[in-house]
Protein backbone atom coordinates (compact mmCIF):
# COMPACT_ATOMS: atom_id res chain seq x y z
CA UNK A 1 0.00 0.00 0.00
CA UNK A 2 1.14 3.42 -0.93
CA UNK A 3 -1.26 5.42 1.48
CA UNK A 4 -0.38 6.37 4.69
CA UNK A 5 0.43 9.49 6.14
CA UNK A 6 3.07 11.22 8.18
CA UNK A 7 3.72 13.53 11.28
CA UNK A 8 2.97 17.26 9.45
CA UNK A 9 6.25 18.68 11.00
CA UNK A 10 8.07 16.30 8.76
CA UNK A 11 8.71 17.24 4.89
CA UNK A 12 6.40 15.28 2.80
CA UNK A 13 7.42 13.68 -0.42
CA UNK A 14 6.40 13.75 -4.23
CA UNK A 15 7.30 12.09 -7.64
CA UNK A 16 6.75 12.51 -11.13
CA UNK A 17 7.19 9.90 -13.57
CA UNK A 18 7.72 10.92 -17.27
CA UNK A 19 8.72 8.77 -20.13
CA UNK A 20 12.32 7.74 -21.07
CA UNK A 21 13.99 6.70 -24.10
CA UNK A 22 16.76 3.67 -22.76
CA UNK A 23 20.26 4.90 -23.37
CA UNK A 24 19.39 8.81 -23.48
CA UNK A 25 21.26 11.55 -21.69
CA UNK A 26 18.45 14.16 -21.79
CA UNK A 27 17.01 16.26 -19.62
CA UNK A 28 13.14 16.47 -19.17
CA UNK A 29 12.51 20.36 -19.09
CA UNK A 30 8.89 20.48 -18.30
CA UNK A 31 8.89 17.38 -14.92
CA UNK A 32 12.16 18.87 -13.81
CA UNK A 33 10.87 22.53 -13.59
CA UNK A 34 7.54 21.13 -12.23
CA UNK A 35 10.10 19.25 -9.62
CA UNK A 36 11.79 22.34 -8.75
CA UNK A 37 8.85 24.71 -8.12
CA UNK A 38 7.50 22.09 -5.95
CA UNK A 39 10.47 21.26 -3.97
CA UNK A 40 11.08 25.47 -3.23
CA UNK A 41 7.82 26.19 -2.69
CA UNK A 42 5.92 23.78 -0.54
CA UNK A 43 6.88 21.65 2.22
CA UNK A 44 7.20 18.41 -0.57
CA UNK A 45 10.46 17.50 -1.55
CA UNK A 46 10.12 16.24 -5.05
CA UNK A 47 12.32 14.09 -7.80
CA UNK A 48 11.50 13.09 -11.17
CA UNK A 49 11.85 9.48 -12.47
CA UNK A 50 12.36 9.28 -15.95
CA UNK A 51 10.89 5.58 -16.67
CA UNK A 52 11.82 3.68 -20.56
CA UNK A 53 9.67 1.32 -22.00
CA UNK A 54 11.31 -1.39 -20.67
CA UNK A 55 11.24 -1.10 -17.02
CA UNK A 56 10.29 -3.65 -14.78
CA UNK A 57 7.23 -2.57 -12.94
CA UNK A 58 7.70 -4.69 -9.47
CA UNK A 59 11.18 -3.17 -9.33
CA UNK A 60 9.52 0.27 -10.01
CA UNK A 61 6.93 -0.41 -7.45
CA UNK A 62 9.93 -1.29 -4.75
CA UNK A 63 11.31 1.75 -5.42
CA UNK A 64 8.20 3.89 -4.88
CA UNK A 65 7.97 1.80 -2.01
CA UNK A 66 11.03 2.54 -0.33
CA UNK A 67 11.45 6.20 -1.53
CA UNK A 68 7.68 7.29 0.42
CA UNK A 69 8.17 4.94 2.94
CA UNK A 70 5.25 5.45 5.36
CA UNK A 71 4.13 8.59 3.91
CA UNK A 72 0.93 9.06 1.41
CA UNK A 73 2.30 8.53 -2.18
CA UNK A 74 1.65 11.48 -4.01
CA UNK A 75 2.69 10.75 -7.59
CA UNK A 76 2.44 13.10 -10.89
CA UNK A 77 2.58 11.57 -14.78
CA UNK A 78 3.86 13.85 -16.99
CA UNK A 79 5.13 13.48 -21.05
CA UNK A 80 3.69 9.94 -21.15
CA UNK A 81 4.14 10.16 -24.48
CA UNK A 82 0.80 7.74 -25.03
CA UNK A 83 2.04 4.69 -23.12
CA UNK A 84 -0.18 2.72 -22.13
CA UNK A 85 2.27 0.84 -19.71
CA UNK A 86 1.67 4.01 -17.75
CA UNK A 87 -1.29 4.62 -17.94
CA UNK A 88 -1.38 1.20 -16.21
CA UNK A 89 0.60 2.07 -13.70
CA UNK A 90 -1.04 4.95 -12.85
CA UNK A 91 -3.97 3.29 -12.34
CA UNK A 92 -2.27 0.36 -9.96
CA UNK A 93 -1.20 2.85 -7.73
CA UNK A 94 -4.57 4.94 -7.28
CA UNK A 95 -6.03 1.54 -6.52
CA UNK A 96 -3.59 1.19 -4.04
CA UNK A 97 -4.46 4.62 -2.50
CA UNK A 98 -1.86 6.64 -3.90
CA UNK A 99 -2.85 10.26 -5.12
CA UNK A 100 -2.11 10.13 -8.84
CA UNK A 101 -2.41 13.19 -10.87
CA UNK A 102 -1.93 13.49 -14.67
CA UNK A 103 0.02 16.60 -15.89
CA UNK A 104 2.28 18.21 -18.64
CA UNK A 105 0.85 18.57 -21.92
CA UNK A 106 -2.43 16.74 -23.15
CA UNK A 107 -3.47 16.62 -19.59
CA UNK A 108 -6.82 17.98 -20.22
CA UNK A 109 -8.10 16.37 -23.10
CA UNK A 110 -6.44 12.67 -21.86
CA UNK A 111 -8.22 12.72 -19.22
CA UNK A 112 -11.59 13.57 -20.01
CA UNK A 113 -11.07 11.69 -23.24
CA UNK A 114 -12.12 11.89 -26.85
CA UNK A 115 -15.06 13.79 -28.23
CA UNK A 116 -17.98 11.85 -28.43
CA UNK A 117 -16.75 8.65 -26.53
CA UNK A 118 -20.28 8.49 -25.02
CA UNK A 119 -21.76 7.95 -28.05
CA UNK A 120 -19.02 5.57 -29.93
CA UNK A 121 -17.63 3.50 -27.45
CA UNK A 122 -14.70 2.34 -29.81
CA UNK A 123 -13.61 5.57 -28.90
CA UNK A 124 -10.86 6.87 -26.37
CA UNK A 125 -12.79 7.20 -23.44
CA UNK A 126 -10.11 9.28 -21.19
CA UNK A 127 -8.18 8.52 -18.03
CA UNK A 128 -10.36 9.65 -15.34
CA UNK A 129 -10.44 5.92 -14.02
CA UNK A 130 -6.11 5.82 -14.23
CA UNK A 131 -5.49 9.42 -12.11
CA UNK A 132 -7.32 10.97 -8.79
CA UNK A 133 -7.45 14.67 -11.06
CA UNK A 134 -5.57 16.18 -13.87
CA UNK A 135 -3.78 19.89 -13.56
CA UNK A 136 -3.80 21.06 -16.69
CA UNK A 137 -1.38 24.46 -17.09
CA UNK A 138 1.37 26.01 -15.65
CA UNK A 139 3.46 23.83 -13.27
CA UNK A 140 2.88 26.29 -10.16
CA UNK A 141 -0.61 25.48 -9.59
CA UNK A 142 0.61 22.06 -8.10
CA UNK A 143 1.26 24.53 -5.18
CA UNK A 144 -1.77 25.43 -4.46
CA UNK A 145 -3.00 22.13 -4.67
CA UNK A 146 -0.43 20.37 -2.38
CA UNK A 147 -0.92 23.35 0.35
CA UNK A 148 -4.34 21.93 0.37
CA UNK A 149 -4.48 18.68 -0.46
CA UNK A 150 -5.39 17.52 2.94
CA UNK A 151 -8.81 19.49 3.69
CA UNK A 152 -11.54 20.76 0.88
CA UNK A 153 -10.31 23.30 -0.86
CA UNK A 154 -8.26 21.12 -2.99
CA UNK A 155 -11.06 21.36 -5.33
CA UNK A 156 -10.54 25.31 -6.08
CA UNK A 157 -6.75 24.98 -7.71
CA UNK A 158 -6.40 26.62 -11.21
CA UNK A 159 -6.36 24.28 -13.75
CA UNK A 160 -7.91 21.07 -11.98
CA UNK A 161 -9.99 18.73 -13.66
CA UNK A 162 -11.88 16.12 -11.47
CA UNK A 163 -14.80 14.36 -11.39
CA UNK A 164 -17.23 15.88 -8.19
CA UNK A 165 -19.76 13.37 -6.39
CA UNK A 166 -22.12 12.79 -9.17
CA UNK A 167 -19.42 11.85 -11.17
CA UNK A 168 -19.83 15.33 -12.92
CA UNK A 169 -16.02 16.22 -14.71
CA UNK A 170 -15.57 19.91 -12.85
CA UNK A 171 -12.86 22.02 -15.01
CA UNK A 172 -11.78 24.93 -13.11
CA UNK A 173 -9.71 27.71 -15.18
CA UNK A 174 -5.80 27.54 -15.58
CA UNK A 175 -4.10 30.35 -14.28
CA UNK A 176 -1.38 32.63 -16.77
CA UNK A 177 2.00 31.88 -16.50
CA UNK A 178 4.11 33.53 -14.47
CA UNK A 179 8.04 34.10 -15.72
CA UNK A 180 9.33 33.63 -11.94
CA UNK A 181 8.41 30.23 -11.91
CA UNK A 182 10.39 29.67 -15.09
CA UNK A 183 13.83 30.92 -13.73
CA UNK A 184 15.19 28.08 -11.96
CA UNK A 185 15.64 24.34 -12.96
CA UNK A 186 17.48 22.53 -10.81
CA UNK A 187 18.46 19.59 -13.67
CA UNK A 188 20.07 16.54 -10.46
CA UNK A 189 16.41 15.94 -9.64
CA UNK A 190 16.18 13.46 -12.23
CA UNK A 191 16.58 9.59 -11.12
CA UNK A 192 16.02 6.48 -12.88
CA UNK A 193 16.13 2.68 -11.88
CA UNK A 194 19.61 0.69 -11.46
CA UNK A 195 20.10 -2.48 -9.29
CA UNK A 196 16.68 -2.47 -8.02
CA UNK A 197 16.31 1.13 -6.83
CA UNK A 198 16.30 4.87 -7.72
CA UNK A 199 19.42 6.50 -7.90
CA UNK A 200 20.46 10.19 -9.47
CA UNK A 201 20.93 10.50 -13.22
CA UNK A 202 23.47 13.09 -14.83
CA UNK A 203 22.16 14.51 -18.08
CA UNK A 204 24.41 15.54 -20.48
CA UNK A 205 21.64 17.72 -22.81
CA UNK A 206 19.22 20.23 -21.25
CA UNK A 207 16.48 22.45 -22.21
CA UNK A 208 15.96 26.00 -22.18
CA UNK A 209 12.94 27.68 -22.37
CA UNK A 210 12.60 30.70 -24.50
CA UNK A 211 9.15 31.09 -26.69
CA UNK A 212 6.18 29.51 -24.76
CA UNK A 213 4.05 27.75 -27.82
CA UNK A 214 4.11 27.90 -31.37
CA UNK A 215 3.77 30.85 -33.51
CA UNK A 216 2.64 28.85 -36.80
CA UNK A 217 -0.16 27.94 -33.84
CA UNK A 218 -1.27 31.28 -33.26
CA UNK A 219 -3.78 32.03 -36.02
CA UNK A 220 -6.15 28.66 -36.86
CA UNK A 221 -7.44 28.47 -40.50
CA UNK A 222 -9.92 25.74 -42.22
CA UNK A 223 -7.98 23.51 -44.48
CA UNK A 224 -9.69 20.95 -46.68
CA UNK A 225 -7.73 17.67 -46.38
CA UNK A 226 -8.06 14.66 -48.55
CA UNK A 227 -9.55 11.47 -47.80
CA UNK A 228 -7.51 8.78 -46.88
CA UNK A 229 -6.07 6.62 -50.08
CA UNK A 230 -8.30 3.58 -48.64
CA UNK A 231 -11.71 5.12 -48.48
CA UNK A 232 -11.02 7.79 -51.63
CA UNK A 233 -13.87 5.63 -53.50
CA UNK A 234 -14.23 8.77 -55.30
CA UNK A 235 -11.44 10.74 -56.43
CA UNK A 236 -10.70 14.26 -54.50
CA UNK A 237 -12.83 13.28 -51.71
CA UNK A 238 -11.97 16.16 -49.01
CA UNK A 239 -12.72 16.62 -45.14
CA UNK A 240 -12.63 20.33 -43.90
CA UNK A 241 -11.23 20.81 -40.77
CA UNK A 242 -10.44 23.73 -38.61
CA UNK A 243 -6.38 23.87 -37.68
CA UNK A 244 -3.79 25.73 -35.64
CA UNK A 245 -0.63 24.31 -36.51
CA UNK A 246 0.34 21.18 -37.95
CA UNK A 247 -2.35 19.14 -38.23
CA UNK A 248 -0.56 16.09 -36.84
CA UNK A 249 0.69 18.32 -33.92
CA UNK A 250 -1.64 18.31 -30.42
CA UNK A 251 0.81 20.07 -28.34
CA UNK A 252 0.51 23.29 -30.58
CA UNK A 253 -3.26 23.12 -29.59
CA UNK A 254 -2.33 22.04 -26.28
CA UNK A 255 -0.38 25.66 -25.80
CA UNK A 256 -1.10 27.68 -28.70
CA UNK A 257 1.48 31.11 -28.48
CA UNK A 258 2.26 32.54 -25.43
CA UNK A 259 5.04 34.41 -26.74
CA UNK A 260 9.24 35.32 -25.99
CA UNK A 261 10.10 35.21 -22.28
CA UNK A 262 11.86 38.27 -21.01
CA UNK A 263 15.81 37.93 -21.35
CA UNK A 264 16.60 37.64 -18.16
CA UNK A 265 14.29 34.83 -17.34
CA UNK A 266 16.09 33.01 -20.35
CA UNK A 267 19.66 33.77 -18.96
CA UNK A 268 18.75 32.48 -15.71
CA UNK A 269 17.68 29.47 -17.09
CA UNK A 270 21.30 29.24 -18.54
CA UNK A 271 23.13 29.89 -15.69
CA UNK A 272 20.98 26.60 -13.84
CA UNK A 273 22.12 24.16 -16.41
CA UNK A 274 25.11 21.84 -15.22
CA UNK A 275 29.07 22.79 -16.20
CA UNK A 276 31.23 20.96 -18.18
CA UNK A 277 34.80 20.08 -16.70
CA UNK A 278 36.17 22.87 -18.89
CA UNK A 279 33.57 25.37 -17.13
CA UNK A 280 31.45 25.85 -19.99
CA UNK A 281 27.59 25.12 -20.05
CA UNK A 282 26.49 21.58 -21.07
CA UNK A 283 24.68 21.51 -24.67
CA UNK A 284 21.00 22.75 -24.37
CA UNK A 285 17.91 22.81 -26.77
CA UNK A 286 16.37 26.44 -27.04
CA UNK A 287 12.76 25.84 -26.93
CA UNK A 288 11.81 28.61 -29.48
CA UNK A 289 9.91 27.01 -32.87
CA UNK A 290 11.58 30.49 -34.74
CA UNK A 291 15.01 30.61 -32.88
CA UNK A 292 17.17 32.81 -35.28
CA UNK A 293 15.81 35.98 -35.30
CA UNK A 294 16.74 36.42 -31.43
CA UNK A 295 20.15 34.05 -31.37
CA UNK A 296 22.63 36.52 -31.86
CA UNK A 297 21.43 38.58 -28.52
CA UNK A 298 21.20 35.40 -26.79
CA UNK A 299 24.49 34.64 -27.60
CA UNK A 300 25.93 38.23 -26.56
CA UNK A 301 23.53 38.26 -23.66
CA UNK A 302 25.38 35.03 -22.99
CA UNK A 303 29.22 36.68 -23.84
CA UNK A 304 28.58 39.69 -21.34
CA UNK A 305 26.92 37.30 -18.88
CA UNK A 306 30.08 35.33 -18.87
CA UNK A 307 28.62 32.25 -19.83
CA UNK A 308 29.92 30.12 -21.59
CA UNK A 309 27.90 27.98 -24.11
CA UNK A 310 29.29 24.45 -25.41
CA UNK A 311 26.56 23.75 -27.91
CA UNK A 312 23.22 24.73 -28.53
CA UNK A 313 20.42 23.11 -30.43
CA UNK A 314 17.86 24.22 -32.45
CA UNK A 315 14.57 22.47 -33.52
CA UNK A 316 12.84 24.98 -36.26
CA UNK A 317 11.01 24.90 -39.65
CA UNK A 318 12.44 24.89 -43.29
CA UNK A 319 10.78 28.21 -43.71
CA UNK A 320 12.32 29.86 -41.00
CA UNK A 321 15.50 28.96 -41.34
CA UNK A 322 15.63 30.62 -44.79
CA UNK A 323 13.87 33.71 -43.74
CA UNK A 324 16.43 33.73 -40.69
CA UNK A 325 19.38 32.83 -42.95
CA UNK A 326 21.08 36.26 -41.75
CA UNK A 327 20.69 36.10 -38.52
CA UNK A 328 21.96 32.60 -38.27
CA UNK A 329 25.03 33.46 -39.99
CA UNK A 330 25.85 36.25 -37.28
CA UNK A 331 25.28 33.99 -34.74
CA UNK A 332 27.42 31.22 -36.21
CA UNK A 333 30.25 33.99 -36.30
CA UNK A 334 29.47 34.88 -32.42
CA UNK A 335 29.84 30.83 -31.66
CA UNK A 336 32.84 30.80 -33.52
CA UNK A 337 34.31 33.24 -31.39
CA UNK A 338 33.07 31.93 -28.38
CA UNK A 339 34.57 28.43 -28.83
CA UNK A 340 30.47 27.15 -29.51
CA UNK A 341 29.05 24.96 -32.29
CA UNK A 342 25.09 25.57 -33.06
CA UNK A 343 23.19 22.30 -34.29
CA UNK A 344 20.57 22.00 -36.14
CA UNK A 345 19.01 19.18 -34.21
CA UNK A 346 15.59 18.90 -35.98
CA UNK A 347 14.57 20.79 -39.27
CA UNK A 348 10.75 20.13 -39.39
CA UNK A 349 10.46 18.78 -43.43
CA UNK A 350 8.20 15.88 -42.41
CA UNK A 351 7.43 15.18 -46.01
CA UNK A 352 8.98 15.40 -49.71
CA UNK A 353 6.18 16.00 -51.38
CA UNK A 354 3.10 18.87 -51.93
CA UNK A 355 0.44 17.54 -51.23
CA UNK A 356 1.12 15.31 -47.96
CA UNK A 357 2.64 18.96 -47.01
CA UNK A 358 -0.39 20.56 -47.76
CA UNK A 359 -2.54 17.84 -45.61
CA UNK A 360 -0.14 18.33 -42.80
CA UNK A 361 -0.86 21.76 -43.31
CA UNK A 362 3.33 22.51 -42.70
CA UNK A 363 2.67 26.01 -44.65
CA UNK A 364 5.52 25.64 -46.85
CA UNK A 365 6.14 23.67 -49.97
CA UNK A 366 8.60 21.03 -51.18
CA UNK A 367 10.74 23.75 -52.73
CA UNK A 368 11.05 25.52 -49.56
CA UNK A 369 12.30 21.79 -47.61
CA UNK A 370 14.85 21.91 -50.46
CA UNK A 371 16.36 25.06 -50.52
CA UNK A 372 16.83 25.08 -46.65
CA UNK A 373 18.71 21.35 -47.20
CA UNK A 374 20.96 23.21 -49.71
CA UNK A 375 21.51 26.23 -47.21
CA UNK A 376 22.51 23.92 -44.47
CA UNK A 377 24.97 22.67 -46.55
CA UNK A 378 26.75 25.75 -47.75
CA UNK A 379 26.55 26.74 -44.08
CA UNK A 380 28.68 23.53 -42.77
CA UNK A 381 31.29 24.04 -45.98
CA UNK A 382 31.49 27.73 -44.95
CA UNK A 383 31.09 27.69 -41.06
CA UNK A 384 32.88 24.16 -40.41
CA UNK A 385 33.26 23.08 -36.77
CA UNK A 386 30.83 25.58 -35.34
CA UNK A 387 28.04 24.50 -37.48
CA UNK A 388 26.16 20.79 -37.57
CA UNK A 389 23.24 19.51 -39.17
CA UNK A 390 23.71 16.34 -40.41
CA UNK A 391 22.87 12.95 -39.20
CA UNK A 392 26.65 12.67 -38.68
CA UNK A 393 26.40 15.50 -36.31
CA UNK A 394 23.82 13.77 -34.39
CA UNK A 395 20.59 15.70 -35.84
CA UNK A 396 17.53 14.14 -36.73
CA UNK A 397 15.27 15.39 -38.79
CA UNK A 398 11.10 15.43 -39.40
CA UNK A 399 10.33 12.62 -42.34
CA UNK A 400 7.13 11.58 -41.88
CA UNK A 401 6.06 8.47 -43.71
CA UNK A 402 3.58 6.40 -43.94
CA UNK A 403 0.56 8.68 -43.93
CA UNK A 404 -2.78 7.52 -45.09
CA UNK A 405 -2.26 9.96 -48.21
CA UNK A 406 0.17 7.59 -50.04
CA UNK A 407 -0.46 6.77 -53.49
CA UNK A 408 1.88 5.04 -55.80
CA UNK A 409 2.53 7.98 -57.62
CA UNK A 410 2.83 10.35 -54.52
CA UNK A 411 5.33 7.40 -53.13
CA UNK A 412 7.34 7.06 -56.60
CA UNK A 413 7.37 11.06 -56.36
CA UNK A 414 9.44 11.24 -52.62
CA UNK A 415 11.47 8.10 -54.06
CA UNK A 416 12.76 10.24 -56.56
CA UNK A 417 13.39 13.19 -54.74
CA UNK A 418 14.99 11.71 -52.00
CA UNK A 419 17.50 10.41 -54.66
CA UNK A 420 17.46 13.49 -56.78
CA UNK A 421 18.92 15.09 -53.54
CA UNK A 422 21.24 12.52 -52.09
CA UNK A 423 19.02 12.60 -48.76
CA UNK A 424 20.10 9.69 -46.97
CA UNK A 425 23.81 10.96 -47.18
CA UNK A 426 23.04 13.48 -44.20
CA UNK A 427 19.12 13.92 -43.77
CA UNK A 428 17.39 11.35 -43.78
CA UNK A 429 16.91 9.50 -40.27
CA UNK A 430 17.69 6.09 -39.91
CA UNK A 431 14.25 5.49 -39.91
CA UNK A 432 10.75 7.50 -40.72
CA UNK A 433 8.27 8.13 -38.24
CA UNK A 434 4.86 6.67 -39.07
CA UNK A 435 1.91 9.39 -38.95
CA UNK A 436 0.53 9.31 -35.60
CA UNK A 437 -2.39 11.26 -34.93
CA UNK A 438 -3.54 12.05 -31.40
CA UNK A 439 -7.31 11.95 -30.59
CA UNK A 440 -7.22 15.81 -29.27
CA UNK A 441 -4.98 16.95 -32.87
CA UNK A 442 -6.64 18.21 -35.71
CA UNK A 443 -6.35 15.34 -37.89
CA UNK A 444 -7.87 13.62 -34.56
CA UNK A 445 -10.96 16.12 -35.88
CA UNK A 446 -10.18 14.60 -39.63
CA UNK A 447 -10.58 11.36 -38.60
CA UNK A 448 -14.22 11.50 -36.60
CA UNK A 449 -15.35 13.22 -39.37
CA UNK A 450 -14.54 10.27 -42.09
CA UNK A 451 -16.34 8.02 -39.21
CA UNK A 452 -19.69 9.97 -38.92
CA UNK A 453 -19.50 10.23 -43.17
CA UNK A 454 -18.90 6.82 -44.36
CA UNK A 455 -20.27 5.18 -40.90
CA UNK A 456 -17.21 3.28 -40.32
CA UNK A 457 -14.77 3.10 -37.09
CA UNK A 458 -10.90 3.38 -37.30
CA UNK A 459 -9.30 1.09 -34.22
CA UNK A 460 -7.91 3.07 -31.36
CA UNK A 461 -4.70 2.30 -29.24
CA UNK A 462 -5.59 4.33 -26.54
CA UNK A 463 -5.01 8.31 -27.00
CA UNK A 464 -3.82 7.61 -30.46
CA UNK A 465 -6.15 7.20 -33.12
CA UNK A 466 -5.03 3.70 -35.56
CA UNK A 467 -5.57 5.22 -39.37
CA UNK A 468 -4.31 2.42 -40.51
CA UNK A 469 -6.71 -0.15 -39.44
CA UNK A 470 -10.57 -0.02 -40.33
CA UNK A 471 -12.43 -2.34 -38.17
CA UNK A 472 -10.77 -5.48 -37.61
CA UNK A 473 -8.89 -5.20 -41.12
CA UNK A 474 -5.65 -3.46 -42.05
CA UNK A 475 -6.00 -0.63 -44.50
CA UNK A 476 -2.26 -0.39 -45.56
Amino acid sequence: MLSSHINSTERKKMAIIASYVAGETYGLLGPQIAGTVIQENTAYDCIVIAVAREFDKHILNKALYDYFGPQRAVIGFSTLAGRPDLFSLARELKDEGAITILAGPQADVDYMGEPGWQDNPHRFPGLSKHFSFSLHGPAEQAVYLLENLDGNTWKDTPGLIYHNDTKRVIRNPRKAWEERFLRRVNWDNIHTMAHGELVPFRISTAQVLQHIGCPHAARGKWVNIDYPVSLNKKKGQKVSVFLRGCSFCDVAVDKGFHGALDIETVMAQIRCLPDMPDGRKISFELINENPLPGLPRLLREMDKNELKPSQINLILRADWLISGERHLRQALSLAKDMGARILLASVGFESFHDRILFNLNKGLDLETNLRAIHLMRDLRHKFGPEFGYSRKDGAIHGFIHPTPWDTDDISAGIQKTIDQHALPSDILPDHSIPLIIHHASGLGDWIREIEEKEGVQFKRYDSIIGWWQLGDRFTL
